[in-house]
């Protein structure tokens, strides 16, 4: 079983960043990549990125390209996701999740391809 523990999130103003972080632990091969998606009130959970632990390689979502970054402690199984430039929108649980797939990052996810999710936290972009 993977379990994924995400930092909390928190309230900023827009123009600001946030970066959160995913901390996995698991069996070698219980996971090969880590996802990152969002999900606002009323609205369906939206995948927002990808790490692959295979060759390291990263997707994006298109309209967040160049904006939110995600990467790996080098030493620790920690994936963060840095959010640049928060734009202000609804309230949104920002939630990591781990795929069993090791082709997981060759395409944009959806909620299907991931197993074990995290607990989620809550970011706020508010003026």
């Amino acid at each position: 079983q993977v379990q994924l523990v995400e930092s909390v999130g928190g309230l900023v103003q827009p123009g600001e960043s946030l970066r959160l972080s995913c901390a996995v632990s698991g069996r070698t091969g219980d996971y090969w990549a880590i996802g990152w998606f969002r999900q606002a009130p009323g609205k369906e959970r939206e995948w927002i990125s990808c790490f692959s632990f295979v060759d390291e390689s990263t997707r994006y979502r298109d309209v967040l390209k160049g904006r939110f970054i995600t990467t790996k402690e080098k030493t620790k199984n920690i994936v963060y996701l840095q959010m640049n430039n928060l734009k202000i929108e609804v309230d949104a649980v920002y939630y990591c999740a781990s795929s069993d797939a090791i082709q997981a990052c060759d395409m944009d996810g959806t909620i299907q391809d991931y197993n074990y999710w995290g607990q989620g936290t809550k970011v706020t972009v508010s003026s």
